[in-house]
């Protein structure tokens, strides 16, 4: 059999996984594909680190050209993160004509555009399965499989960390800070976590996700995000009282050549199919014009589902070799995309909880501030009586984001209103 040799950039946990996957799995690979894998260099940043994996005596390099410059290696697999250096590595790759593969959503979401425009001016394959829900096939699906539909909407839990941080507040009714502090021990949560909790990491795979699903140009800087670190134990409770759960959903949609792209904490239905998934897990929920609703759930992170991922676009490559015009999977950057409303345009339904001083009429004052601006509310709840501030909870129906924010900064001022305490989009099945 012909050999394929692959060149690593990266070698942390799902360096390692595709190290493992392909050890374990390689007999089934070569008889699926007719050839045989061989990883023959690794990048590392140091040398003397200790791992899991020892490669061997040769294997792990500080020298990205001893991979980029190597006319003997086929596949680079780009798995070190960020951008700068990422992008440099998986552009000389390109023009070397070897076929990359990334898990690097920040990468693709930046610069997806000039890297599948190089690769296909090179006749190289450039593959990103990995870069979006871990092992879970969706930008595959969305790619290929659902080609006959027309997609309405995406609506997913993209971010493994900040779906356990608030699966362990919602369990244990523990603070933000508490549960944070436990995904970073357990592994699932980075030193710095701000591209997770901060929605960063949701909104980069959000990009990917409609560039493929609505077929056009997306900035990132033109999606709404909104991290999950102002949510607290009192405002799930609200929503446990309400019938709902929070998510930070990562939400896509488009109508009429126009698109929603937001990032945000999101109430959600008990009944959604979204409401039950849990801890580290992901979902994405797609709706297409002729095959309806379907979700996709499975592990979005960790070493050995998001090697599956990598090893799964390393085979595709494999399976196009000896074609002239291999297929590049370009990602749909067009120069002119299709218009994306600001936030102030957009419709959903609110949770608002405001912290107020216990006294007659405010109750009424507030509600009457709503209907004066068109926003009509779906339930109220007032709690706590004789204390110095307590909180009154409202949820609209669905509204404009507009009305709603010229209806909060009119009642901030009221002299009976000590806090906006919190301000959270509801999504409903209806």
């Amino acid at each position: 059999m012909e050999n394929i040799k692959i060149g690593l950039l990266g070698f942390g946990t799902v360096g390692q996984g595709v190290w493992k996957v392909l050890e374990k799995n390689h007999i089934a690979f070569e008889n699926q594909a007719g050839f045989t894998f061989e990883i023959s260099k690794v990048l590392v940043s140091d040398l003397g680190k200790e791992r899991e994996i020892n490669p061997g005596e040769g294997i792990l390099t500080m020298d990205p050209d001893e991979i980029l410059e190597d006319d003997s290696i086929h596949i680079v697999v780009e798995l070190m993160g960020g951008t700068d250096g990422a992008k440099k590595y998986v552009e000389k790759a390109l023009e070397k004509k070897k076929h990359v593969v990334t898990a690097n959503k920040a990468l693709l979401a930046l610069y997806g555009k000039e890297l599948t425009a190089t690769a296909l001016k090179k006749g190289v394959q450039f593959r990103y399965e990995a870069s979006v829900a871990g092992g879970i096939p969706i930008l595959h699906s969305i790619r290929e499989s659902l080609t006959a539909n027309r997609i309405k909407r995406i609506m997913g839990i993209v971010n493994g960390t900040t779906n356990y941080i608030l699966t362990k507040m919602s369990r244990e009714g523990v603070l933000f800070e508490d549960a944070l502090e436990e995904a970073q021990r357990k592994g699932y949560a980075e030193a710095d976590p701000t591209a997770d909790v901060d929605g960063y990491d949701a909104a980069h795979k959000l990009a990917l996700l409609a560039a493929l699903g609505f077929k056009s140009g997306i900035d990132f800087q033109q999606v709404y995000r909104e991290g999950i670190r102002k949510m607290t134990p009192t405002d799930i409770e609200f929503a446990e009282e309400l019938g709902f759960v929070v998510k930070l959903l990562a939400i896509g949609m488009e109508e009429d050549g126009k698109m929603e792209l937001r990032v945000h904490p999101t109430f959600i239905e008990k009944e959604h199919p979204l409401a039950a998934v849990n801890d580290a897990f992901n979902a994405v929920f797609v709706e297409g014009n002729a095959v309806g609703e379907l979700m996709f759930y499975g592990k979005g992170a960790g070493d050995l589902p998001t090697a599956s991922a990598v090893m799964g676009d390393i085979l595709s490559i494999a399976s196009h070799w000896n074609h002239s015009s291999p297929p590049s999977y370009q990602l749909d950057f067009s120069e002119t995309g299709k218009n994306i409303k600001s936030m102030d345009e957009t419709q959903t339904a609110y949770y608002i909880r405001f912290m107020v001083k216990d006294s007659p009429g405010v109750l009424g004052k507030i509600a009457s501030t709503f209907g004066e601006n068109g926003v009509s509310l779906s339930s109220v709840i007032q709690k706590g009586v004789g204390e110095t501030s307590v909180p009154l909870v409202f949820i609209t129906h669905r509204t404009k984001e507009k009305a709603v924010k010229k209806t909060i900064q009119q009642i901030r001022e009221f002299d009976a209103v000590t806090e906006v305490a919190n301000l959270i989009r509801v999504e409903t099945l209806s």
